[in-house]
């Protein structure tokens, strides 16, 4: 069936809609969601799920958006869930985004209007070179757009549309899944699976279109407590060992190989994310990532062995490294169910795409929920340099993906 001709996209109208809502979440706090404002997007969402036809659509107190799409055929189909997350990072501002489509994209250098230093380059976004002739959406400088994850948002939100008013489309039930917290790891925290009743599911928060990831990072997380000595620092001298001084030779002294900005690829690393303290006592929060969970305990003795030789020089002084689990590779849920990537790949070659399967170096709430028993790879979504007020996506990759979400919904029924 060609889905293109006879669609009428409303992702561009959606995705410039939502990524107005300030959603920024917050991981100091410890409600859920981190932010209230974050319900403001859900309960949008619920409106509009409600005015497409699927009347059940509600938001629940910890501000996770649900919604059922009706079967429409006869066939006994598998229940599939779509899902996507509302929030966007701490990392940078999400407070009064202003979106620019810039149309027909010729390779030149796009200037963010509201701040002239942030200039998007093609030799500095190599997949822009791609998107010739295609609309670009940014944001005007100050803060990030907020693709992601506003765009995978508005792809289900687009095909939920087309499913609605294409009966032609034959589909099983699809579950419509949005969640809070996504960005500070919580973001299925609250998710209700039993409710949810679905047997396979995909995440739209992938970035190049064409690609399917069905392989994320393990993850650990790790806190580094140093105690030292205190002292009045006029009476200091062969007495005070600042343990924010110790904090920092330790966090010096881990090695560059084992960093995000010395990693690559398959490699894992070691990454502290914060520090605070006192003389007395300061703490290091580490993010711990590799693709092979055996190797994270290797990475924990990493910081174990620095702190080790640090503290040689500090008598009388001592830390402890409290490690947790946070998530952990999909792959090893999903290869066993391999229909769900298969059908995801077919669906994106059939939009045209040549379908690449892929790892990515972080995870997605599909992470935690395939060992919640919901199998869920994640599709690309469009989403370029997340995190910085230099994100992009393009209109075309986003119908691309809604394109993607009606192909495999149609395949799922095909095969049952």
């Amino acid at each position: 069936m060609d889905l293109n001709s006879s669609l009428k996209f409303t992702v561009t109208e959606r995705f410039l809609r939502y990524v107005t809502i300030d959603t920024q979440s917050d991981p100091n706090s410890d409600t859920c969601p981190s932010t209230e404002k974050q319900k403001n997007l859900g309960r949008l969402l619920v409106n509009e799920l409600i005015e497409i036809g699927l009347h059940d659509a509600h938001i629940d107190e910890y501000g996770y958006v649900y919604a059922t799409l009706p079967a429409n055929t006869q066939k006994d189909t598998p229940v599939i869930c779509f899902c996507s997350h509302m929030d966007t990072a701490p990392d940078c501002s999400g407070t009064g985004v202003k979106p620019i489509v810039h149309k027909n994209y010729q390779g030149q250098d796009l200037v963010l209007p509201d701040d002239a230093s942030q200039i998007i380059r093609l030799n500095d976004h190599p997949d822009l070179k791609h998107q010739l002739g295609n609309d670009i959406v940014t944001a005007s400088g100050t803060t990030l757009l907020g693709a992601d994850n506003k765009a995978g948002v508005a792809e289900i939100m687009d095909a939920c549309y087309h499913l609605m008013n294409h009966p032609e489309i034959k589909h099983g039930k699809i579950r419509i899944l949005f969640t809070p917290d996504e960005e500070i790891g919580r973001g299925v925290d609250k998710v209700d699976i039993e409710k949810l009743g679905a047997s396979a599911g995909y995440t739209m928060d992938g970035e190049s279109v064409g690609n399917m990831e069905n392989e994320t990072f393990s993850a650990d997380g790790a806190k580094l407590i140093v105690r030292g000595i205190s002292a009045h620092p006029g009476f200091a001298k062969g007495k005070m060992q600042s343990a924010i001084k110790i904090a920092s030779q330790i966090v010096a002294a881990l090695p560059h190989e084992l960093s995000p900005e010395g990693t690559e690829n398959r490699a894992g690393f070691v990454h502290p994310v914060g520090i605070e303290g006192h003389v007395e006592t300061a703490e290091i929060n580490f993010i711990i990532r590799d693709f092979d969970e055996s190797k994270l305990e290797h990475h924990a003795g990493v910081i174990r062995e620095t702190a080790d030789n640090v503290l040689k020089m500090f008598p009388g002084c001592s830390y402890e490294l409290q490690v947790h689990s946070q998530y952990r590779n999909m792959k090893v849920v999903l290869d066993q169910h391999p229909l769900i990537v298969e059908y995801a790949m077919e669906a994106m070659k059939r939009t045209g795409l040549n379908a690449r399967l892929c790892s990515i170096r972080g995870g997605t709430d599909g992470s935690r929920l395939s060992f919640m028993g919901l199998p869920c790879p994640n599709i690309f979504a469009g989403e370029h340099a997340f995190h910085s007020k230099q994100e992009w996506v393009s209109v075309q990759d986003m119908q691309k993906a809604v394109e993607t979400i009606l192909h495999l919904s149609m395949i799922w029924e095909e095969r049952a």
